[in-house]
């Protein structure tokens, strides 16, 4: 069934395998998702298409400067008819929610997704109130566009699973778009409404009670802590990885080892999750900004300068 999931994604969101792949990763351990990309790389359309596929309540918000985090959580209304007052629930309650353009709304509005992200509740006048059991946001924002935005601080940040950054798909792939375009297919709503669900909310929340049963050898254990501990001594990092991340990256390495049909973790699982898990989690010294150093070749340097168990 999963494989079947994964192929008809693939047929919609062209030439992103690799992505699609780590966002089932991240859907399987439960974590949250930022997606970074140009304008028109179908960063909306790969969020749709998965929630569509898998029968889960999906809920858009299009975050601008304006918006209040009351326009996320909801608020509290008095009814004169009962006086009592009622809870207006905003679209935050809901299965699958994408916050699109996340770093176009101030921070106090950001802070509103803190608690939901991390603790799968809401708090609204004194009230904490339950969100669904597969709740998963999934966040993008443009990676060119800076002017009028407010960057994540790294508190909201480390609650994302992975950061996924999506460029220009190869040209046999934007062929294959066009053509897709020329035989009538339209990302609207109509289209995609006429999906058929291959799995549903129950199926993911199985699949990730599997997933916890992946066994974890002590050696990986070691192996995965001396990368973190790596990642604290680099001499190009300002910032390493927080024990939250080492927690992260263990669960979305047993996810990976999981899709990959086996029930035990290996090295090169904790490697596959690695950039992704850490590329938002990691601050470069200012000294190697300036040296034209990227976060990404960071990562692939701490990745062989630790050495791998056997």
């Amino acid at each position: 069934m999963l494989d079947t999931l994964t192929e008809a994604i693939n047929k919609i969101i062209i030439g992103q395998s690799n992505i699609v792949q780590q966002l089932l990763v991240a859907l399987l351990s439960g974590g949250h998702v930022i997606i970074e990309g140009v304008p028109g790389t179908g960063k909306t359309l790969l969020v749709k298409v998965l929630s569509r596929l898998i029968a889960a309540d999906f809920r858009r918000i299009q975050l601008t400067p304006d918006i209040l985090p009351s326009d996320i959580l909801g608020t509290n209304i008095f009814d004169l008819n009962s006086r009592s007052f009622s809870l207006k629930k905003g679209p935050i309650f809901t299965e699958i929610l994408l916050a699109d353009e996340i770093n176009r709304t101030p921070p106090k509005t950001q802070s509103a997704l803190l608690e939901a992200m991390e603790e799968q509740q809401i708090t609204l006048d004194g009230e904490t109130i339950a969100l669904p059991p597969l709740f998963w946001v999934v966040a993008t924002q443009n990676s060119l566009e800076f002017e009028g935005t407010y960057p994540l601080p790294e508190a909201q940040l480390d609650r994302f699973l992975f950061k996924l950054v999506i460029d220009y798909p190869e040209t046999a792939a934007e062929k294959q778009m066009l053509q897709n375009s020329q035989a009538g297919f339209k990302a609207k709503r109509v289209d995609l409404e006429k999906l058929q669900p291959i799995a549903t909310v129950e199926d993911i929340i199985a699949w990730r009670e599997q997933v916890q049963q992946v066994q974890v050898e002590e050696n990986i254990l070691d192996y995965l802590l001396a990368l973190i501990e790596r990642t604290r001594k680099h001499p190009d990092l300002a910032l390493g990885a927080s024990p939250r991340s080492a927690v992260s990256w263990l669960q979305a390495a047993k996810a990976y080892s999981w899709l990959s049909e086996r029930d035990y973790v290996t090295p090169d699982d904790i490697k596959a999750v690695a950039l992704p898990l850490l590329r938002h989690r990691l601050i470069l010294q200012p000294e190697a900004q300036l040296d034209g150093v990227e976060i990404d070749n960071a990562i692939a340097s701490i990745l062989q300068q630790v050495a791998v168990p056997r």
